[in-house]
């Protein structure tokens, strides 16, 4: 169900990581995975993507890992518009987060909203909802460029103060839905170890592909398994239904 000599996110020097790309790869190759998706956090003013590409390619000729050309883009709009930079080509996969809930009033921090729930401004289950309604929107859209994977799935509202445990299975139904209907893949990051077994396990009882992500920082963290082999030991013997 996860395949683990994949690695689905790792960051490079090129943004808030902390090593060449070389070293990563070197790292990947010491770790055994086969495959690695690079995934450094892009905006509407990033410059860098041209070289970031070329340097991947040229890493590509010194390794039999097979690279993959990858970004993580924020979900900025209502209307599930994404904090894109100018120029899209040739990237291969697009990693969609999340860190502010777009509102109509503006983009709300995990702690501003978690004032407002305090307050009695917002509702979880609104808060619930509206993240969920914006990355469907984000999916449809990003699906237009390239494939699309969906990074640390309802980390805002553990930021915000919302246990997950009381998200109505309706929420996560939609969620599974929008995954599967765009073609768009879950990662399971070992990093943040999110998503929980609960949500993972609807993601995979949907139907919906479930990638290894380390969402590493450090190239010392490149494919280096332990939430994901347990999160993988539990949904073999008991998958959750939706």
């Amino acid at each position: 169900m996860i395949d683990l000599s994949r690695d689905a996110h790792v960051h490079t020097a090129y943004a808030a990581g902390h090593d060449s790309v070389s070293i990563v790869v070197a790292a990947a190759e010491a770790a055994g995975i086969t495959e690695l998706t690079f995934a450094d956090r892009v905006g509407s003013d990033t410059g860098w993507l041209p070289s970031y590409i070329a340097t991947i390619q040229r890493a590509q000729k010194r390794t039999d890992v097979i690279l993959r050309r990858g970004v993580e883009v924020e979900a900025i709009g209502v209307d599930g518009w994404l904090a894109f930079p100018s120029d899209l080509g040739q990237l291969e996969i697009i990693s969609l987060a999340v860190s502010r809930l777009p509102t109509p009033a503006g983009l709300l921090g995990p702690d501003l909203v978690r004032a407002q729930l305090d307050s009695g401004v917002l509702a979880a289950d609104e808060v619930a909802a509206r993240l969920v309604g914006v990355l469907c929107l984000a999916m449809e859209r990003v699906g237009r460029y390239a494939p699309t994977t969906l990074a640390r799935p309802l980390e805002f509202l553990a930021e915000a103060g919302i246990a997950e445990s009381t998200v109505d299975d309706a929420i996560l139904a939609t969620l599974a839905d929008a995954c599967r209907g765009t073609g768009t893949a879950v990662e399971l990051s070992e990093r943040h170890r999110l998503p929980t077994r609960r949500v993972a396990g609807a993601m995979a009882a949907a139907g919906v592909k479930l990638v290894a992500a380390s969402d590493a920082y450090t190239a010392r963290d490149v494919g280096r398994w332990q939430y994901l082999e347990e999160l993988a030991a539990d949904l073999s013997e008991a998958p959750l239904s939706v």
